[in-house]
């Protein structure tokens, strides 16, 4: 049992057990990934504001950062020594905010697993009973499933309840709940299946496929917004040593160009997760990008 231990179940493993207690709460997939992301963000809260206040104390000196550059411009070792002095007088941690802020984007990984293997995760099944499942669906139903195994399962929990009667001959022991499969509807969506860029090899120009269209779009939207909030919180505390502030020094910080590289980054990463996995995650997302944006203000 130890050996099967994946060091990622310290995340999947709650993370599917909560979202299956808020399924099983609301009876609506969408409506389930909505209050996960909401209460995911909201426990990481203490870290984000960690990071963020990091990242506004670096903000705030650096006038007084660029003035050391120009004052040792020649002396590369007296302008290293003399940033890491201030630094440690203003409480200041290089790169700190930046590093807290990656947690996230550590967690979207494991967090995929968990949205992938529902019936793992989330209907709580063991790994050889799953795969027990995905056979007998596969025996009774083989044109249902498509050549992406990696979400062999999303489409084995949808069709749990049509084939439930040959499920419970396969694996008697299999509980009622289980049986009653997973829903993924939402808003006349099927938020299990991959949202298509391709619109024009589209089969219909419908709202199932056009909402799934526009959740990664959407998404990528509240990240620009989200970055330019930010940008504009972090310019507000660059102040001269009258505490007036200075928008030259706000403009050439080294925070101004990180926030432009991630101005643009974020919304091509949102619409990279939006097009290459299922909705489910990018609503997780994008709810993640509007609590963020609220919680940054």
């Amino acid at each position: 049992m130890f050996l099967a231990f994946k060091f990622s179940d310290l995340i999947t493993v709650p993370f599917g057990w909560l979202l299956g207690q808020l399924y099983n709460l609301t009876g609506n997939y969408g409506v389930a990934m909505i209050l996960f992301a909401v209460v995911v963000y909201m426990a990481l809260l203490p870290i984000t504001a960690k990071s963020k206040k990091s990242m506004m104390k670096m903000s705030r000196i650096q006038p007084q950062m660029q003035e050391i550059q120009r004052r040792y411009a020649g002396d590369q070792q007296k302008q290293n020594e003399a940033l890491l002095q201030l630094q440690r007088d203003e409480g200041v941690s290089m790169g700190g905010g930046c590093l807290w802020s990656l947690i996230p984007l550590f967690i979207l990984f494991p967090l995929f697993t968990v949205i992938r293997e529902p019936i793992t995760y989330i209907l709580g099944c063991s790994a050889d009973v799953s795969s027990q499942i995905i056979d007998t669906l596969k025996g009774v139903a083989p044109d249902a499933f498509n050549n992406n195994v990696a979400y062999a399962q999303v489409t084995a929990a949808q069709l749990i309840p049509q084939y439930a009667a040959e499920i419970k001959a396969a694996i008697p022991t299999i509980s009622d709940t289980v049986l009653h499969g997973i829903n993924f509807n939402f808003l006349g969506m099927n938020i299990g299946s991959i949202p298509s860029f391709a619109f024009w090899k589209w089969e219909a120009f419908d709202w199932a496929h056009i909402g799934l269209f526009l959740i990664p779009m959407i998404s990528a939207v509240i990240q620009v917004v989200q970055t330019k909030i930010m940008q504009k919180l972090n310019n507000s505390v660059v102040t001269d040593k009258n505490g007036v502030h200075d928008a030259e020094a706000a403009e050439n910080s080294q925070q101004a160009q990180t926030t432009k590289s991630m101005m643009l980054m974020m919304p091509l990463m949102s619409l990279m997760i939006g097009f290459t996995v299922s909705a489910g995650l990018s609503i997780y997302w994008l709810v993640g990008g509007v609590v963020r944006t609220i919680q940054d203000i």
